[in-house]
């Protein structure tokens, strides 16, 4: 029998790491309890997502009731099933550096303690697994914030010419710089999991994301951006931008393009590998960008206000450099564009918006 572990299994990235797995007929294991819920409202909760999930695969999927920082639980889950665990995609975490403000504590011990409860349990039951970790780009802080940017009609774009024109890179320092207590909390744990890798020879992998997104994205107001602005045109719920007169740029990538690149990293795995994932120069859009993107698809507009303070440590412009992930991957692209992801998200949640809404 071959298991795949996957944390946060009722969110986004998790839920479509378990319909990927369990489409090559693999056994998958999920751990979620609906913390979303508690971090961002009743409107993101995963159980829905849960629920979608044993009713399609049934006995291949079985489902723990588990929070990560719970050190016998995960202990207990990981002796269960030892050396059958392939894998481990670990996406559960505190996902919002707004919420990490309001209890540093709560982020710090979800986001760091609780992976490295998954990294011991890996270590101790099942060392030859690969070890998955979705990180994030917020490890470096505010630094893109000091790229010379241009201000554009629509969007703010980064000077011709530079060395981040095709997106940001590895190379860019986590230090010196105002990260937002969120970001400190996944630093901890993207590091933890690369010291791992290289201090005791395990197959990890930090994958740095920015937006990533998809049709069941459970979006709320302080996470998942896209989701929960196309949510707001169907509904007639108003948006609040934040900064940046709302041309701040995100690339965003869609949740079966980092499925794909899971997958290549499961092949083929590496010691405290690092890559920036996102939709690169293929799939980006600013706040304003994205408004009428999502106007368009609706056939509605969108009622928002602008807030001139920005949150604290939130990027100008953000498009991540895909390089060193195809280089060691190179059957890997992304494939998705914003348009593209948008009428995804439309199409397969305006019915249950317009239930929920009423």
């Amino acid at each position: 029998m071959s298991v795949i572990v996957v944390t946060g299994s009722g969110g986004l990235i998790g839920s479509a790491a378990v319909e990927y797995f369990a489409a090559l007929g693999l056994d998958i294991v999920g751990v979620d309890n609906n913390m979303r819920q508690q971090f961002f409202g009743i409107e993101a909760s995963t159980v829905w997502n849960r629920q979608r999930l044993e009713g399609k695969l049934g006995k291949q999927y079985t489902h723990f009731d588990l929070d990560i920082r719970d050190v016998s639980g995960i202990d207990g889950l990981f002796q269960k099933y030892g050396k059958d665990i392939q894998a481990v995609i670990h996406t559960a975490a505190q996902p919002s550096h707004d919420w990490a403000a309001t209890n540093p504590t709560e982020d710090f011990t979800i986001n760091a303690n609780g992976t490295m409860n998954m990294l011991e349990a890996t270590r101790k039951y099942c060392p030859e697994a690969v070890f998955i970790f979705t990180s994030t780009n917020k490890v470096y802080g505010d630094t893109p914030n000091r790229l010379p940017l241009l201000e554009l009609e629509t969007r703010w774009e980064i000077e011709p010419g530079h060395q981040f024109t095709n997106g940001i890179t590895e190379e860019m320092s986590v230090d010196n710089c105002l990260h937002s207590l969120f970001g400190v909390s996944k630093l901890a744990a993207d590091q933890l999991v690369q010291e791992y890798g290289r201090y005791f020879g395990m197959n990890t992998a930090c994958f740095r994301g920015g937006c990533l997104t998809g049709p069941n994205h459970s979006g709320a107001e302080l996470h998942g951006f896209l989701a929960y602005l196309m949510r707001c045109a169907v509904i007639g719920k108003p948006y609040n931008i934040y900064g940046y007169k709302g041309k701040q740029v995100r690339d965003n990538i869609h949740n079966d393009d980092v499925m794909r690149a899971f997958h290549e990293a499961i092949k083929n795995p590496r010691s405290g590998a690092v890559y920036n994932i996102g939709g690169g120069r293929t799939s980006n859009c600013s706040m304003l960008e994205a408004i009428r993107l999502c106007e368009t698809i609706s056939g509605r507009e969108l009622s928002w206000k602008y807030v001139e303070e920005s949150r604290i440590g939130d990027h100008i412009w953000w498009i991540s450099d895909n390089s060193r992930l195809m280089t060691d991957y190179p059957g890997w692209k992304v494939e998705h564009s914003i348009d593209d992801i948008l009428r995804e998200i439309y199409e397969v949640n305006k019915e249950r918006w317009f239930v929920t809404a009423t």
